[in-house]
């Protein structure tokens, strides 16, 4: 699923991928062939992760109650712990070992690492321990980037004084994409895009988006893809996709880009 605006050219394009939890226990070959390929054509690439279903296995193994309230998990203080630890400590060494084992040169980081993401409580007596990003330390990522690293960022941030911070990963993969001026910005899936009827849609535009959400023939949870998505393109990335593995999916943009 691709969101497109029209954007200047440059010798190298940015490209931030958003892996979602549920995707990181099956990554194959394929993909990791698909981000070969992107580097092969000069794109320079930055990888952001969720970590849900581990997440949600930590905290039901610590009697820990977990809720998401618009999408958001309600993250109390026993909770942070257990995710910071999660994120950091399991989930972002196992991926970007992955990355390193299939020729693919990477680095782990969080918020916590050289400040990358300074956070303020986004709405405390709602969400708890859940961080709102002020700041992204973008000379960072550009020094790994310019290094040919692929910066593997968990979706852990930190406030001034260094308290961890929740971020929802989606939020965090925009934030990047806007501070490195990304030209795109895909969220990987187990889904290749937009299906109505059966069938795959290639290209579509938010206006259709939004009368298949109101006939119900979008729905569950292909709503807050397409809403991020959406999100994304009116925050000021140039190109937002939803894919599969192949990172091939559905388009979505304004009717001039289809003229």
């Amino acid at each position: 699923m691709t969101t497109s605006k029209s954007m200047l050219h440059t010798d190298r394009n940015r490209i931030v991928i958003k892996l979602g939890g549920s995707m990181l226990e099956g990554l194959k070959s394929a993909f990791f062939k698909e981000l070969h390929k992107l580097q092969s054509e000069g794109n320079d690439i930055v990888i952001v992760h969720g970590g849900g279903p581990s997440i949600n296995a930590a905290l039901v193994k610590n009697s820990i109650d977990s809720t998401i309230d618009n999408g958001i998990r309600v993250t109390c203080e026993k909770a942070i712990s257990v995710v910071r630890d999660v994120l950091i400590g399991e989930v972002n060494p196992l991926l970007v070992h992955q990355l390193n084992r299939e020729g693919i040169e990477a680095i782990g980081l969080s918020g916590f690492d050289g400040k990358l993401m300074t956070c303020t409580l986004l709405d405390e007596n709602r969400y708890g321990f859940v961080g709102d990003i002020q700041a992204v330390n973008e000379c960072l990522l550009e020094k790994l980037i310019a290094a040919g690293v692929v910066p593997v960022v968990s979706c852990i941030g930190a406030t001034e004084v260094g308290e961890p911070l929740n971020i929802n990963a989606d939020t965090v993969a925009s934030k990047i994409a806007l501070a490195i001026h990304a030209t795109s910005l895909i969220f990987v899936t187990d889904t290749p895009g937009i299906k109505i009827e059966n069938e795959v849609k290639t290209a579509v535009s938010p206006v259709e988006i939004a009368n298949w959400i109101e006939a119900g023939d979008i729905y569950g949870g292909m709503i807050p893809k397409v809403n991020a998505a959406m999100d994304c393109l009116d925050a000021g990335v140039p190109s937002v996709q939803i894919v599969d593995q192949h990172l091939g999916g559905t388009t979505i943009g304004f009717e001039e880009v289809f003229s």
